[in-house]
């Protein structure tokens, strides 16, 4: 998910781009299977990202040379690679023997194009030619050292004319010199381009954040899905689906090895071969709008009853099991928490579905400024699954229901829901949409605020108490007007993820204990008072107290990226501790 289809990857002094799917060779590639997930994106199998035929050069996952502009540090000449007369795999200036460089910047847009800055036009449409001016247009690449600043980085050509790159990386830098988007998709071979894009090209390091931002989708298995029939099913249906409808199914099915291997009656596959059909062929989330906020979404909101209700009849080789914890009985929950429930065993599948550049995604209904990611369509997509162990915490819908009747709560989260709608409102204006842009209004509401502000309360509290990096530990939040719960889990595929543990936190004596010290901890920051009293903080004004000392996490735990969060809404603030949704047990775990 770093180096996807379309992102660039530097290795050694070169600079690569990865290609699209259509030119992967899948032929060692590990098939996935996830209906939920391969209905919602509407592709019939995922696949692992394949290795190498014959390392290291095989033809797994393949890669093209971008950028194209090369740099000598000996003769400074600055062209494409191929004209420096080097071989592929030397990589060295034929008249001087020096390792080349690739450029440092790009050029890209919001809908994903991508292209070599366009050197020329900006020596040349920045300077008005003085005198006579040779026939020759070599350009070079000299920088005085004297500082760090882009004002050092110089772009000279033989025809006299030179320019800094300072002001590169205004928004509309190349837009003023009548430099348009080339509407490239280099990642997707030559001739792949899409003409006649208006969106305005912004100048970017190749290294950058921005030039790349994955957009993922991700399920868990759940039932019926992901019992072990379903899934051996699953893998065959395409030919069971067929024998099914054939007479004398029931000695085909019967001596198949793993009906044999595992006990299952004929009736069980054919119930399951059935049960798939059916959800094939319905319609992917029955048409329900995407939104913004995918906590929110009907395809997430299927997960909240297995988890909050539990599947105790696992059996072995299932991918789902969520008991209720051994103290359930003896010892009570705090105030404001409804139930909590040990998700034993998980499995995520995370989709590669597509990829933005130079803004993030804003959730699904992004889906204009996806880029593809192959220049034929394809019926599968890059996945990956990992298996973990989780706690579910669902919070208590009537202490719920009265606490956001409480003006400060409401008053704090409406300050962010409407930096959020002015964020979502400015940027469409800027992709030419003024007319839309005043009906957008932002899903965030005070209780996903609470909700998520909580997970990261907790992550770092059992990051401390169970021994984990935080980065180990994911939120996975879901929201509805009736409920509100969230999963904390390890589903990730280092070996951190194998540790256990993070079950043992979710007994009730446990989580009592652990939410109590959690709440204790943030009550204060080392960033107080500033913090507490913050009238807006975090990228683009979507926090409030929330901070790297308190509450934020390593982005690869939040599904937000550290936005929407502010711990005054679980612990109150000076002067309003109504504020807080579990102020009353403040002090209790000391």
């Amino acid at each position: 998910m770093t180096y996807g289809v379309g992102s660039m990857v530097a290795v050694d002094d070169n600079s690569f781009i990865v290609s699209g799917l259509d030119t992967w060779s899948i032929d060692s590639a590990h098939p996935l299977y996830e209906p939920r997930l391969q209905r919602r994106l509407g592709v019939r199998v995922f696949r692992s990202p394949p290795p190498a035929d014959t390392p290291p050069a095989g033809d797994g996952v393949r890669i093209r040379r971008f950028p194209e502009i090369y740099s000598c540090p000996g003769c400074s000449e600055l062209k494409k690679f191929k004209y420096f007369g080097t071989t592929t795999k030397s990589g060295r200036c034929a008249d001087c023997d020096r390792r080349l460089v690739p450029s440092r910047f790009v050029v890209a847009c919001e809908k994903g194009h991508l292209d070599d800055f366009p050197y020329w036009q900006w020596v040349h449409k920045r300077n008005a030619p003085a005198g006579e001016v040779g026939d020759r247009h070599d350009l070079t690449l000299s920088t005085d050292g004297r500082t760090a600043s882009l004002r050092s980085v110089v772009i000279n050509c033989s025809c006299g004319l030179a320019s800094s790159m300072e002001g590169a990386f205004g928004s509309k830098a190349l837009h003023s010199l009548g430099v348009a988007c080339s509407g490239r998709r280099p990642w997707l071979g030559e001739g792949a381009g899409e003409s006649g894009c208006d969106a305005v090209p912004r100048t970017l390091q190749r290294g950058a954040s921005a030039a790349w931002f994955s957009v993922t989708r991700s399920s868990l298995s759940i039932p019926p899905w992901s019992d072990t029939l379903q899934k051996l099913v699953d893998k065959e249906f395409s030919a069971l689906d067929v024998i099914v409808a054939q007479a004398g199914h029931a000695d085909v099915i019967r001596h198949l090895s793993w009906v044999k291997e595992k006990g299952f009656t004929v009736g069980e596959v054919v119930e399951a071969v059935e049960r798939r059909r059916q959800f094939s062929g319905a319609n992917a989330d029955d048409a329900q709008p995407e939104s913004i906020l995918e906590a929110a979404e009907s395809f997430r909101i299927e997960e909240y009853p297995p988890l909050y209700h539990g599947h105790h009849q696992a059996r072995q080789g299932d991918d789902f099991e969520c008991v209720r914890p051994e103290d359930v009985d003896d010892v009570e929950l705090p105030g404001g928490i409804d139930r909590v429930m040990l998700v034993k065993r998980l499995r995520e599948v995370r989709a590669l579905e597509a990829f933005t550049r130079v803004e993030a995604p804003e959730g699904t209904s992004d889906r204009q400024r996806f880029a593809h990611l192959s220049r034929s369509p394809v019926d599968w997509l890059p996945a990956v699954e990992v298996s973990g162990e989780g706690v579910f915490v669902a919070l208590d819908p009537m202490a719920l229901a009265r606490w956001e009747t409480s003006d400060v709560p409401v008053r704090r989260g409406a300050q962010i829901r409407k930096a959020h709608t002015d964020l979502l409102r400015r940027r469409a204006v800027r992709r030419g949409d003024p007319t839309e842009s005043a009906k957008i209004e932002s899903p965030i509401s005070t209780r996903y605020i609470l909700l998520h502000t909580l997970a990261h309360a907790l992550i770092n509290e059992w990051s401390l108490d169970a021994g984990y990096p935080a980065a180990a530990l994911r939120e996975r939040l879901y929201v509805s007007d009736q409920w509100a719960g969230l999963l904390i889990y390890t589903a990730t595929s280092d070996s951190a993820g194998s540790l256990g543990g993070v079950v043992a936190q979710g007994s009730h004596a446990r989580l009592g204990e652990t939410l109590r010290s959690a709440l204790d901890r943030i009550s204060w920051c080392s960033q107080d008072p500033p913090c507490m009293e913050s009238e807006a903080s975090g990228t683009d004004s979507l926090n409030l107290a929330a901070c790297y000392a308190c509450v934020m996490l390593p982005e690869s735990s939040c599904e937000t990226n550290n936005s929407f969060l502010d711990r005054a809404l679980l612990v109150g603030q000076p002067g309003e501790p109504r504020t807080g949704y579990f102020e009353h047990l403040l002090g209790e775990g000391r």
